[in-house]
């Protein structure tokens, strides 16, 4: 996946402005910058803050998303299947258990990996959707009446004092911290329909 192709949710002041893929939101996120409104772009998945280089056209703009990861140096591995090589520090006795399974230890290292990630995924979805609408609730609403209140019930799993504690903030930004938050309900307190 290259940075176009990152899923994003812009704002402008308090308006959302752009939601999808980053390229296919440039043109906006682009004429946004010369509107007078702080211009905010987070990534979907994380609720981090995408730094953007929105210098020259549109087309500049998105030049410069797709090139950087052209550019990205590739090292040992098979590149074309997203294999990277990396060292891995372990005890002779984990070595030599490796290297009995079937495949070798990188085919086994693989199937250990992924059935961790099987066994992680519903607890570590939640957490990542507590912590992505945190992220967006500090930098878009910290300073908003039910800030405190809604974070508290966001890490507790109240989703009925969170929705009440974010009633009165504008309707693009609790509906986007709202989404973001809704991962997070399925393996807390659980939200009813989710």
């Amino acid at each position: 996946m290259t940075d176009a192709d990152l899923i994003i949710v812009a704002f402008a002041g308090e308006r959302l402005i752009a939601r999808g893929p980053l390229a296919d939101a440039m043109p906006s996120i682009h004429a946004a910058q010369f509107g007078g409104d702080l211009l905010m772009v987070f990534d979907a998945a994380s609720g981090k803050v995408v730094d953007l280089d929105l210098r020259g056209s549109v087309e500049d703009a998105r030049r410069r998303l797709t090139g950087a990861a052209e550019a990205e140096k590739r090292g040992p591995g098979r590149p074309k299947l997203g294999v990277t090589a990396r060292e891995v520090t372990l005890l002779p006795r984990h070595w030599d258990w490796l290297a009995a399974q079937p495949g070798g230890a990188s085919v086994a290292l693989r199937k250990l990996v992924e059935g961790a990630l099987k066994e992680a995924d519903g607890p570590d979805r939640a957490r990542g959707s507590k912590e992505a609408a945190y992220r967006l609730m500090t930098t878009l609403a910290g300073d908003r009446p039910g800030y405190e209140e809604a974070t508290r019930m966001l890490f507790s799993g109240d989703w009925t004092a969170f929705d009440a504690a974010v009633a009165q903030w504008p309707s693009d930004i609790r509906a986007v911290v709202t989404e973001a938050a809704e991962g997070g309900w399925r393996n807390g307190a659980g939200r009813p329909g989710s």
